[in-house]
């Protein structure tokens, strides 16, 4: 009889299991044996046994290891400690097989076998190890060629992601790979040493097809864009004309109706146009992005957790992408210095921006207010000024003169 029959019933049916593939790794690894057990035992008694991890970590480093302790230490020995170790991944994910070899290698040696590539962290991730292999693990894989190092978690920077870009896709606005990479060299300190309200993702997006979610799922999203015309071949558009109706997939879905087709010829009032990709994306070899290219950066975009979920806001509405990359690391640096002074404890950076207001935000970003920041228009018709921000002197004196205070002057 099986050990795990309620496991064994997620096996079943046309798609992969995970507990097939955990028990793969348990023909070679106990952790994995008793991970499926220490599991099934949950299912039984309808609660997780896993522990608080509490903090765990290597030398010089307070992040990148989750800690993991098992309630039924006496009953799951292999599992006693299972502490997951995020690896920080390549730019863009590109891997060789010696090096993915070489890390599984390692961690046949140092941990349960059981990995985890690339889910909602980013990350290349290690599952399962005991407390007193994390130190030799970290040493093994430092001294790899090329060598790894270990990620990011906590309240601290998550390691920095990236669409593939430039390498291999042809409506990159900006270099991907190299901005990514340099944010992760920049920001060392922060990224392994937690140090903050709480986390904070980069996330690196070269077109507005947004393939890494960047504006969804990261407080910084790069995501690149173009300000000049999109390019037209009219002939190419002639031939997809023989093969779809332009008109109905094309024209007719533009969000904004900035295109139009007259059977023989495509325009677009570029603007008007929101960079939504649709058309390129329908008629790749007839459109494409403009050269004038670069980024547009959004802030404060999360997931749910306390105050539910939000897409970044607009902030910086183009910024060309040229080494050293000044502009973002000052927006960088700016930001995370107010969020540092004024956020909550495990308050978001787009949490503390609706808590105190984009207009304060824009002040410490000494970022001039644009319509491109406007989420949604306002919904009273009142305005207010502080006494810093009104030009006339005359009026001041009137609105004195009659009693009237200003905001913030109580």
């Amino acid at each position: 009889m099986s050990e795990t029959p309620m496991l064994d019933e997620l096996e079943k049916g046309p798609f992969p299991s995970f507990v097939t593939e955990i028990k793969k790794a348990g023909e070679t690894k106990e952790a994995a044996r008793d991970l499926l057990r220490l599991l099934e035992r949950s299912y039984k008694d309808k609660k997780t046994h896993w522990k608080h991890g509490g903090i765990v970590a290597v030398k010089g480093y307070g992040g990148g290891v989750i800690g993991r302790y098992c309630d039924l230490p006496d009953e799951f020995p292999a599992v006693a400690h299972f502490h997951t170790v995020r690896i920080n991944q390549p730019t863009s994910k590109f891997y060789t097989t010696k090096s993915l070899r070489a890390i599984c290698d390692i961690w046949e040696k140092r941990g349960s076998g059981i990995t985890n590539f690339h889910g909602s962290t980013g990350d290349f991730v290690l599952l399962g190890t005991f407390t007193e292999e994390l130190q030799p693990l970290r040493d093994d894989l430092a001294e790899l060629d090329p060598p790894f190092d270990i990620g990011g978690s906590g309240s601290d920077l998550r390691t920095p992601s990236a669409c593939i870009g430039p390498a291999r896709c042809e409506w990159a606005c900006y270099d991907t790979l190299d901005v990514c990479y340099e944010m992760t060299k920049e920001y060392q300190m922060p990224l392994h040493r937690p140090m903050w309200p709480y986390k904070f993702k980069i996330k690196c997006s070269g077109c507005p097809n947004d393939c890494v979610a960047a504006k969804a799922r990261s407080d910084f999203a790069i995501i690149g864009t173009w300000r000049d015309d999109i390019k037209i071949d009219q002939n190419e558009v002639k031939e997809y004309a023989k093969i779809m109706d332009i008109q109905a997939e094309v024209v007719d879905l533009c969000p904004t109706g900035c295109m139009s087709w007259d059977g023989s010829t495509l325009s677009i009032d570029n603007a008007n146009c929101v960079r939504c990709m649709h058309c390129i994306n329908k008629m790749p070899k007839a459109l494409a992005p403009g050269d004038d290219r670069g980024a547009t950066v959004l802030i404060g975009a999360k997931a749910p957790m306390l105050d539910g979920s939000t897409i970044g806001w607009v902030f910086l509405p183009f910024v060309k992408l040229e080494r050293p990359y000044d502009e973002l690391k000052e927006t960088l640096d700016n930001l995370w210095e107010w969020w540092d002074e004024e956020g909550k404890f495990r308050e978001r950076v787009g949490e503390l921006i609706w808590r105190k207001g984009v207009r304060e935000v824009l002040k410490v970003l000494d970022i001039e207010p644009s319509p491109y920041m406007v989420s949604s228009p306002r919904n009273n018709p009142f305005m207010f000024f502080d006494k810093s921000e009104l030009i006339h002197s005359d009026y001041i004196k009137e609105l004195e003169r009659r009693g009237i205070k200003l905001k913030g002057e109580e």
